[in-house]
């Protein structure tokens, strides 16, 4: 499977949006900011999403 470097480092990215994610979520559940925990924990939904997607073979991988 050949995969694009695009793919590779925007995957990259999202490992680190979901590190910062849980810091942020941790963050908030340590000194009781309900508005950052959301965002924390909604970072890591969307960061795991997008690690999952480009990661995942294409059509025109299969080659």
């Amino acid at each position: 499977m050949v995969r694009s470097r695009v793919r590779i480092a925007l995957a990259t990215i999202s490992v680190f949006a979901v590190l910062a994610g849980l810091g942020m979520a941790i963050r908030g559940l340590a000194f009781d900011a309900d508005e950052a925990f959301r965002y924390g924990i909604g970072a890591i939904v969307v960061g795991v999403a997008a690690f999952v997607f480009l990661l995942n073979p294409a059509p025109e991988d299969d080659a």
